[in-house]
């Protein structure tokens, strides 16, 4: 007898963990995932094999999640240098009351702040600062009603859509005071403009239902520019790579980072 319900019990175990594990791709299958943005979605940096002019890479965020949670659909449609405005002409497509997840980093290119960077690297530190600060004006005078037109038209086409905002990385280690590159003050400001970025993304995402702002700096945080084991390129060749996450900075913090949010 004790045999016999032994061997029962252990069915009964294997039944219930097939049912389990049969599950998840059961859900994963239901997910229609469209992942838009910029180069930090798109995954520069990450590779030196790039899928077409886009710069995607199946190294970026958007690309592991889909293969790791196996979901019913996917569109990678994030693009190198992409604008609020490119976003909504080149990469909503796919969208529709179908899709069930969205994923998008945006903002920094609307401000120019890979402008800002180029500047902060060939120039003085006032000029570094300077450009720092008109970025940051313009993120918070300009940037609000920039992200509420894509933020709405997103929702208009996608409604039934959990959307992930992603946003930027803080690129310096400001408690290492002895870094070779830029100065201690380029970067604070440089620090200080993603700050201000995240902060007006946030805000934004925060007016609308359904969306969610996951923030990525604190899983940057020990891979910073001046640590040990760096997770962003510091001014690299291709230039294009120059402050944006390596293919780490995109498995270790990028998609975790979404994965909470999802």
């Amino acid at each position: 007898m004790r045999r016999s319900a032994l061997l029962a019990a252990a069915v009964s175990l294997a039944a219930g963990a097939a049912i389990t594990l049969g599950g998840a791709p059961a859900q994963a299958s239901g997910v229609n995932y469209v992942a838009l943005g910029d180069s930090y979605s798109a995954g520069v940096g990450s590779t030196s094999d790039y899928l077409n002019s886009c710069d995607q890479s199946t190294a970026a965020y958007p690309y592991l999640y889909s293969k790791a949670a196996g979901v019913s659909s996917f569109s990678f449609e994030a693009c190198t240098g992409a604008t609020a405005p490119d976003i909504e002409n080149n990469q909503m497509g796919p969208l529709n009351s179908g899709t069930t997840l969205v994923s998008l980093t945006d903002g920094g290119n609307d401000v120019g702040f890979s402008d800002v960077m180029e500047t902060c690297v060939l120039d003085s530190t006032s000029t570094c600062q300077g450009a720092v600060a008109g970025a940051e004006n313009e993120a918070k005078t300009q940037l609000p009603a920039i992200l509420d037109t894509l933020y709405s038209d997103i929702r208009s086409k996608a409604p039934n859509a959990h959307v992930v905002v992603i946003g930027y990385p803080e690129f310096y280690d400001l408690s290492k005071t002895s870094c070779v590159g830029l100065s201690q003050a380029d970067h604070t400001a440089l620090d200080q403009g993603s700050d201000t970025l995240d902060s007006v993304i946030a805000a934004q995402v925060a007016k609308y239902s359904n969306f969610t702002f996951e923030d990525v700096r604190g899983a940057f945080s020990g891979h910073e520019l001046c640590d040990s084991t760096e997770w962003l390129h510091s001014v690299t060749w291709p230039i294009s790579d120059s402050y944006h996450p390596t293919a780490s900075g995109q498995s270790g913090a990028y998609l975790p980072v979404f994965e909470s949010g999802v």
